[in-house]
């Protein structure tokens, strides 16, 4: 049977298929150019667990989600470089949020006038709300259903240096930020 046949016995007539033609057209068409290489795609660590000492152990298994308690406020490695279309998968240990910046931006044009608000925090320690230049905001760490621990894949397609923050105001002014650098 050919596919047209197939597709009419199902109801669904080429009017139909040039519908989900269009509506897939309209949501912009999938580049699945090959990308392969050492640059293809990067890890940046946001945050880190540090390990703990025979007395006191750090254990996980016991406490598996993020544990009230000292973290790696950094982002490692500060600085890395991919191609054209690559992605760099942000692995977050804690509670971090991903914000990344149109190239030109740099850590002192942060504005933290507005914080959002995170619960059971002092009002001075909040999620900064600076939408000028933001080209990337990762899951809001505050919700209930976003694991604290996990991974956000970003893909960058135009070549530039991206700043990228934690937007947590007390980590990012302690330094957690870093540079994605994408080339040709």
């Amino acid at each position: 049977m050919k596919r047209r046949q197939f597709v009419e016995q199902l109801g669904i007539g080429s009017a139909m298929l040039a519908a989900a033609s269009v509506a897939h057209a309209a949501q912009g068409e999938h580049e699945h150019k090959e990308l392969t290489g050492p640059l293809a795609n990067a890890t940046v660590s946001f945050g880190s667990w540090p390990v703990g000492t025979a007395e006191v152990p750090r254990d996980r298994f016991t406490l598996p989600f993020a544990p009230q308690g000292p973290n790696v406020h950094a982002l490692l490695p500060h600085e890395v470089t991919i191609k054209e279309g690559g992605a760099v998968n942000f692995v977050l240990a804690g509670f971090h949020h991903v914000v990344v910046y149109a190239p030109g931006k740099d850590p002192g044009e942060i504005s933290q006038s507005v914080l959002l608000p995170i619960p059971g925090a002092p009002p001075v320690v909040g999620l900064i709300d600076d939408p000028q230049g933001r080209i990337y905001r990762g899951l809001d760490p505050r919700l209930a259903n976003t694991f604290q621990d996990r991974v956000e894949v970003v893909n960058f397609s135009t070549r530039g240096t991206y700043l990228v923050i934690c937007a947590v105001n007390v980590h990012f002014n302690d330094g957690m930020f870093g540079w994605v650098k994408v080339i040709a």
